[in-house]
């Protein structure tokens, strides 16, 4: 905490809109001093400004939403607030004091913790190994493994996992429990403000439900919540007010959640009006050819008697909980894993099964649920990453034709509206929903037949989900074959030509998707049949 001299006035506190409402949530007083004030928040990378300026003001008790699209300076902002990044220009006030939080430590010591949205764990260390990281149960230098393990439990249990177990390796787990396990992580400090990043991303319905318990326990509790989503319509179930971002400035602060349209929220965002709804649907040809077409796969404890196929220029979505086994399907469908049993033929022509190789040599091309991890070339240039899959076609001899495998790539940044439009820029530094553009736009440059999206927008803002929605409607209308898993029912509704349902590894369900409405999804992919 730096010591008081001659420093400026304290930043009075903007007028905040009423959040009272006739739901069931205890909207923080706003007489209530305020738990956290920004004023002025700059912060620059290598001569760019990543915030500008930024004011923001956070209540005990309250759900504030951050929102803005990748690249708004949303993350930089949580990083400023967990002491990962310290400001260049600003003020911060915790608790009415003047601070400078110079370290995650710090930052945790006064009651800040963080769930970031790229996760934090270490594989190789147990869930409470993981829980406790950097404050272990011990005495006089001796761990105490059974006293971790049984407050991991009780954390978990809260958190409504019981399932997990303390003891079992990270690396073990599943994306979802993984991020139960960073939740337990959080919350194992004394916590005064909660920031999470993306926590629902990975969770199916009823562990949304789980978190949003949660949340309004921390909010009974009198801890704050930001909370960053691009799922709108949870900003406006649990949010009390909105600090928007644009361009590392805040475009508007201390909007009520419930009162501020969908569409206000978007314009703000993206500076334009974008209507969130998906591509109209053309209708696949009657006449239309097979292209992709799986029958009878099975991988034990994984997924049995698997049977679909996808015509030329359809999309077909699979709906399903977390772990029904619809990522594992298409990734044996790709070659990644192998099936026990089964056939895959793309255009009649049968595919070696577990061979990535001979998927794309077939005319395959995945697009993985983790792309940072499974998609992407991190320490290569956007201009790599799109041209890998396509390597053969620049090649002379022993020689790569850089021009022209450039100029592949300008070419497919132009058309997906890749931002910021330097082939050259490492990859790692874009956005997700740009990063995503560019696992797109390798497809694209390849001229794939059959085309496997696994979450293609997950972390994705408004504005680029828009932009790969209309990709993926503009491929299919170009007669590619798609397959897009998704855990947001309403995206596999509103993209898809024709929905399968995932329940305990089986399809349970096949048809046009204009023939199903959400709540027969639900139920289908809850209880493995319709109500």
């Amino acid at each position: 905490m730096t010591p008081p001299g001659d420093e400026p006035p304290l930043p009075t506190r903007p007028r905040s809109k009423d959040l009272s409402s006739d739901d069931d949530r205890s909207v923080p007083d706003q007489a209530d001093e305020p738990l956290l004030i920004m004023t002025g928040i700059v912060k620059s990378f290598a001569g760019v400004r990543a915030l500008d300026g930024v004011d923001l003001e956070v209540l005990p008790g309250e759900v504030h939403c951050l929102l803005g699209q990748n690249g708004a300076g949303k993350s930089t902002l949580i990083k400023v607030m967990a002491g990962v990044h310290r400001p260049d220009e600003g003020t911060m006030i915790w608790r009415g004091e003047r601070v400078s939080f110079n370290s995650p430590a710090a930052a945790v010591k006064l009651g800040v913790a963080t769930m970031y949205q790229e996760l934090d764990l270490v594989d190789g260390l147990s869930v409470a190994e993981n829980i406790f990281l950097g404050h272990e149960h011990s005495i006089a230098g001796f761990t105490r493994r059974a006293a971790a393990a049984a407050d991991a439990r009780q954390m978990l249990v809260r958190l409504g996992h019981p399932e997990v177990d303390p003891h079992a390796e990270v690396r073990t787990l599943s994306m979802a429990q993984k991020q139960v396990v960073s939740m337990a992580r959080a919350l194992s400090h004394d916590v005064r403000m909660m920031i999470m990043d993306e926590p629902s991303a990975v969770l199916d319905p009823e562990e949304v439900e789980s978190l949003f318990r949660l949340v309004g326990d921390l909010r009974r509790e009198g801890v704050a919540v930001v909370y960053i989503s691009h799922r709108l319509e949870e900003i406006q179930r649990i949010g009390d007010r909105m600090t928007v971002l644009k361009d590392g400035r805040a475009v508007a602060v201390n909007l009520a959640a419930r009162e501020t349209s969908t569409q206000e929220v978007i314009r703000l965002m993206t500076g334009r009006s974008i209507e969130y709804v998906f591509p109209g649907r053309p209708g696949v040809r009657k006449d239309a050819p097979v292209v992709l077409d799986v029958d009878d796969l099975s991988r034990t404890g994984e997924f049995h008697g698997i049977s679909f196929n996808v015509l030329a220029g359809e999309i077909v979505g699979i709906a399903g909980l977390v772990g029904a086994g619809r990522s594992e399907v298409i990734e044996t469908v790709y070659g990644a894993r192998r099936s026990e049993t089964g056939t895959i033929t793309v255009d009649d022509r049968p595919v070696p099964r577990g061979s990535v190789p001979a998927a794309v040599a077939a005319g395959m091309g995945l697009c993985p649920e983790e792309r940072k991890a499974q998609g992407l070339l991190l320490g290569e240039p956007v201009s790599v990453n799109i041209t890998v899959a396509s390597m053969r076609r620049f090649a002379n001899i022993s020689f790569l034709r850089r021009r022209a495998e450039r100029r592949a790539a300008v070419e497919q940044i132009r058309a997906l509206d890749i931002r910021p439009a330097d082939p050259d820029k490492p990859i790692r530094m874009l956005s997700g929903g740009n990063q995503q553009k560019a696992v797109l736009a390798r497809w694209l440059e390849r001229g794939c037949r059959v085309l496997l999206l696994d979450e293609p927008t997950r972390g994705v803002d408004v504005g680029a989900r828009a932009d790969i929605y209309a990709v993926i409607r503009r491929l299919a209308d170009s007669g590619v074959a798609v397959v897009v898993v998704s855990s947001e029912v309403e995206e596999v509704l509103g993209l898809a030509d024709r929905v399968l349902v995932m329940a305990d590894g089986r399809i349970v369900h096949s048809g046009p998707a204009a023939e199903i409405d959400e709540h027969t999804v639900l139920d289908l992919v809850m209880k493995g049949h319709a109500a």
